[in-house]
């Protein structure tokens, strides 16, 4: 990568961002961190407002705006590929989304990149999708976002039912399926709850407690350990 698009790239990953590390940034661009240093003290110089430190973080002031860089051939494959797995995989709310994203980003490029969406030849075929996931997907999706409780009917993979009272945490794509990370009431632990697996499920008008022990970082820690997927 060129230095100077290097740059342009600091800038966009500060962009929207509260705070980015130059660990972070040498990652994502696959330089090292002594090479962020320098380049974020050239923006500086250069008059780009980065609020921030070395070994602290970086942010952009709020208040600076930069024209968007052009897509390039990668990014809109990307963009198209990502798009179409989301209409496939994820439930009618996120697929209604995914089509209204591509367009609105298919209407602002130049010809030469908007054809290159509309003739892209990545696909994601949704005739062997179990649609039973995606049926889940806006109702557990509200939940997670309002911290609410949720009513689930599910079947194990032994077909036996049970009726669980659950803290929806988030939702995990596996490739094949999703999952629902949640606190079980009824098992007092964290457990993963096959979208496809779910029967019916209703939220709640009541919120759950920010809890200590039932966040979803301590889920994610304990997955680490001991993966649960019924």
């Amino acid at each position: 990568m060129r230095r100077a698009d290097r740059l342009f790239e600091i800038v966009h990953y500060l962009r929207g961002r509260r705070l980015t590390t130059a660990a972070q940034l040498a990652e994502w661009l696959e330089v090292s961190e002594r090479t962020i240093y320098r380049d974020v003290a050239d923006l500086l110089a250069s008059g780009i407002p980065i609020d921030g430190e070395a070994g602290v973080g970086y942010r952009l002031h709020p208040d600076f705006n930069l024209p968007p860089l052009m897509f390039n051939r990668n990014e809109v494959e990307a963009l198209v590929i990502g798009a179409r797995m989301v209409e496939s995989w994820g439930g009618p709310g996120l697929a209604q989304g995914a089509r209204a994203a591509l367009a609105k980003i298919s209407s602002v490029l130049p010809k030469d990149r908007r054809t290159r969406i509309e003739s892209s030849r990545l696909f994601s075929p949704d005739f062997f999708i179990n649609p039973a996931s995606g049926a889940q997907m806006d109702v557990l999706r509200l939940a997670i976002d309002e911290h609410r409780y949720v009513q689930l009917d599910y079947r194990d993979a032994d077909h036996r039912d049970s009726h669980r009272r659950v803290r929806a945490l988030g939702l995990f794509f596996w490739g094949h399926n999703w999952t629902l990370g949640a606190w079980c009431e009824l098992r007092q632990d964290f457990r993963n709850f096959r979208l496809d697996r779910v029967t019916n499920s209703q939220v709640e008008a009541q919120a759950f407690p920010d809890q200590p022990g039932r966040r979803l970082a301590d889920y994610l820690r304990a997955m680490s350990c001991n993966e649960r997927i019924q």
